[in-house]
């Protein structure tokens, strides 16, 4: 029987990435309250935080100042828009911040609300940034199998997971998907890290020139794949690949959503794993998910073809009502003095061993077959052979069952396609909290070992791995 506020939800709440048949039967785990590391549901029982939200909430729950920063900028100015040239100090300020902090030349910064819109931002920019050099055919952008991108029709597009394009007609024409770069699951018997590496860079090579590098315009990657498995980049992977799109002129791109502020021990992930992209897309962490702000980097090439076309069109034609909210803005700014005050990034690097650590830990765990990170963000996947690697079928949902003992256990991780979990804690979860964490995490996987037998379940057939 469903309490009271769960069958409200149930009768009136669309919920994301849900089965929604399933959930009229389940309900809802309904949150109210956090603080630090932890959430609380309405029976006051605490959950350690092991996704920190959606890969976000980088300073944990309740932070004073944050709520602060929000409720005196509501206070002073609750809202104005960037269009038509209008402006605000925050996001001036924040703009400026930005500057600084990217990896990469950055001429200005574009705001969004979101990833998703950062990401269908570059789409445009990519087409637009043609089209002002006299290039109309040079339009099409690859992205990866298993890369995630977001949910807009363009960013589903590039996104390459069968979830999101099954029966939403995606993903649409010009966009297209090289491999996936986890040498766990799909390397050669003996192909080392390095050698898968330039294999996936050479199949994209000929995916350029089969579709003619006239017609390419950029190429999209994560440092580290979230949704699609938190899948860390085997050795020279980067290196490889951007000495592809170096020598047909395509530009890179980076998905730093997720990577983005502080999660791989340096301030953007790129700059732990080599990337040299042209362009930076963030969101999340960038306000530790306390209110919704995202933006694209803009490199000075593309912000003279920008110029070029206000100067020919009258205008630059993008951009949406909450972009570079004053409230959002200012929290943002206030994460940053935090991150720098509190040398959260250097503190990231310094637990990041330990974390590191307990999750390699895993992959002794008898249905465990790979457990692997960076920083505080790790995958591990679960499997029914560890030595031929072989899964269970996807239908018996094995990673989502493991998924609900953790939950069991007090903690909140998240199950991927693959049979994979991810963790990615808050920033600020401290040693003895990343212990907890790992030991209720093993206790699940115990569980669900448990379970596979009690069902029987047995691997696929070897073909159907």
């Amino acid at each position: 029987m469903l309490s009271n506020l769960a069958a409200r939800d149930v009768e009136t709440l669309i919920h994301p990435y849900t089965n929604l048949a399933t959930h009229r039967e389940t309900g809802p785990l309904v949150l109210e309250r956090g603080e630090g590391v932890f959430v609380f549901d309405t029976d006051g029982r605490p959950y350690i935080e092991g996704m920190a939200g959606l890969w976000c909430t980088a300073l944990g729950y309740s932070n004073g100042e944050l709520v602060e920063a929000a409720r005196a900028q509501m206070a002073r100015l609750p809202f104005t828009h960037l269009f038509s040239g209008r402006s605000h100090d925050p996001g001036i300020e924040l703009a400026e911040t930005l500057k600084e902090l990217m990896p990469v030349p950055t001429s200005k910064i574009f705001f969004t609300s979101s990833g998703s819109e950062a990401n269908d931002t570059q789409v445009k920019l990519a087409w637009y940034f043609n089209n002002a050099l006299g290039r109309p055919e040079k339009k099409k952008i690859i992205a990866r199998q298993r890369g995630y991108h977001g949910v807009t029709v363009a960013s589903a597009s590039m996104t390459g997971l069968a979830g999101n394009h099954a029966d939403w007609d995606l993903p649409l024409p010009g966009f297209l998907h090289t491999a996936c770069p986890h040498h766990y699951r799909y390397a050669e018997a003996g192909e080392t890290e390095e050698a898968f590496s330039q294999r996936l860079a050479d199949e994209l090579e000929a995916m350029i020139l089969r579709e003619g590098p006239e017609t390419v315009a950029a190429f999209i990657a994560e440092p580290v794949m979230g949704a699609g498995g938190a899948i860390t980049p085997p050795a020279g992977y980067f290196a490889a690949i951007q000495a592809v799109l170096a020598r047909y002129d395509v530009r890179f791109i980076a998905d730093e959503v997720i990577c983005g502020f502080g999660r791989c021990g340096t301030w953007f992930g790129g700059q732990a794993l080599g990337m040299r992209p042209d362009t930076i897309s963030f969101a999340k962490a960038l306000t530790s998910g306390y209110v919704p702000l995202g933006g694209v980097s803009v490199d000075e090439p593309l912000y003279e073809a920008m110029l070029d076309q206000s100067r020919k069109l009258g205008s630059f034609g993008h951009g949406t009502t909450y972009s570079g909210h004053p409230v959002a803005c200012a929290v943002a700014l206030k994460t940053i003095e935090i991150f720098r005050r509190e040398g959260i990034v250097a503190g990231v690097a310094a637990k990041a061993p330990h974390f590191q650590a307990r999750l390699a830990k895993l992959a002794e765990h008898p249905i465990v077959g790979e457990a692997r990170g960076i920083g505080l963000i790790g995958g591990l996947e679960i499997v029914a052979d560890k030595a031929s690697r072989r899964q269970y079928d996807p239908k018996a949902g094995v990673a989502a069952r493991c998924v609900a003992f953790a939950q069991g256990e007090g903690l909140i991780v998240r199950f991927l396609a693959g049979d994979r979990v991810a963790v990615c804690p808050p920033l600020v979860i401290a040693p003895d909290e990343i212990d907890a964490l790992f030991d209720r995490l093993t206790r699940a996987l115990d569980r669900t070992r448990d379970w596979i037998a009690a069902q029987g379940l047995e691997a696929m057939p070897a073909a159907q791995s």
